[in-house]
């Protein structure tokens, strides 16, 4: 006796639906098209005994790509979504390498160190150095309100002291610009440009300014000795009973020579009514003992940062050792690393003076200074 085969003999004979047979068949594996975003990593190299913990956000690893706009962009004046010459202004209009991406003492047009904007407005505070940022983790100005580098660029484009001008304004202007789309494609996968990856690109860039081949550097290398004079200024640095700056400044085991924190260090008595100051540290935390506190800035490169505390008070490097030496002011808010406050300062000695001096001038790093890869461009992109 024949037996019909039929579409239910086979499904039951097979187990398996006809349907499921026919797509399987049917169905073939295409290779993924290639993707046209594909930046290239970038690696901090870490110096000899410097830390490992980097700031690096997750949301915007370092690479090749986004440091070679980042660099455009800082330089480049029209980010102030202006294209008249006479209306330019850029990141590096004020942060000049030179002098550690501050604009000095001795800048032409910005006397005193208090730099302005666009409008002629000073900025509220003196500038603070761009130096081994990288390594910060607890927020960016005197008072640490700025959380991380992105935000800065932003703040800096529509700051009245600053740029003074608007987000939308600024990316307009450089999307028109030719070659930046297919800069920000290459780095970021869009040819649109937006404000939140000109930050993410100027913060990439600044996060390449490493300083770490000062004369104290090559000293720890075994490379050079440091004089008499540079030694005592050194053993000043990092003991109490000395100078006592290594608390706040970092030394020997801390070559960043900051801690990135914020302290009263005796300026001032008065912090409240007519004195106080809405930038201090206070004004972020809103703990009283914050009263007059501001970031202990890196000593690296200090020789060219001047003028120095967070109001420039003082001129030059003398007269900030001469102000811990011997006058210091005592407040209720002062911090408790101040171990001679109540002498007034450290009381050094003249010969002490010069020999800290001395030190410290050991943590000038000319290569820093002078690295072309942290100075302009020789073009910018609609140039080439």
């Amino acid at each position: 006796m024949s037996r019909k085969i039929t579409y239910h003999s086979v499904r039951a004979s097979l187990g398996i639906p006809l349907i499921v047979i026919l797509l399987l068949s049917s169905c073939k594996k295409e290779a993924p098209a290639p993707s046209p975003y594909q930046p290239t990593p970038y690696q901090i190299e870490i110096p000899f005994g410097f830390p490992t913990n980097l700031n690096i956000p997750a949301d915007n690893p370092m690479t090749v790509e986004g440091i070679e706009l980042g660099r455009y962009l800082f330089y480049d004046g029209r980010i102030s979504g202006r294209t008249h010459p006479d209306s330019l202004m850029s990141c590096g209009t004020c942060h000049l390498q030179a002098n550690a991406f501050e604009c000095g003492i001795d800048h032409p047009t910005y006397t005193g160190g208090f730099p302005y904007g666009i409008t002629g407005k000073p900025t509220p505070h003196v500038m603070l150095p761009m130096i081994n940022l990288i390594w910060n983790h607890t927020g960016y100005l005197w008072n640490g309100a700025v959380l991380n580098i992105e935000d800065l660029v932003w703040m800096g484009v529509v700051a009245e002291h600053e740029m003074n001008s608007d987000t939308n304004r600024a990316k307009e202007v450089i999307q028109q610009i030719p070659g930046y789309p297919e800069l920000f494609q290459k780095a970021f996968g869009s040819e649109t440009v937006t404000m939140k990856n000109i930050g993410r690109a100027i913060a990439q860039f600044i996060r390449t300014f490493i300083s770490a081949n000062s004369k104290f550097d090559r000293y720890l290398h075994g490379e050079v000795q440091l004089s008499p004079s540079e030694i005592s200024g050194f053993i000043l640095f990092t003991t109490e009973e000395g100078a006592d700056c290594f608390h706040c400044h970092g030394g020997y085991g801390n070559p960043l020579f900051t801690t990135h924190l914020f302290y009263n260090n005796g300026k001032d008595s008065l912090f409240t009514g007519p004195y106080e100051d809405p930038r201090d540290r206070y004004h972020v935390t809103g703990d009283p003992m914050d009263y007059g506190a501001y970031k202990a800035t890196t000593l690296r490169n200090i020789a060219v940062t001047g003028p120095y505390m967070h109001d420039g008070r003082f001129a030059t490097l003398d007269e900030v050792i001469e102000f811990y030496s011997h006058h210091l002011v005592w407040s209720p808010y002062i911090n408790p690393l101040m171990h001679h406050i109540t002498n007034g300062g450290v009381q050094l000695t003249p010969s002490e003076k010069a020999d800290l001096k001395a030190f410290i001038a050991t943590l000038h790093d000319e290569e820093f200074l002078t690295n072309p890869a942290f100075g302009p461009p020789e073009k910018f992109p609609d140039e080439k």
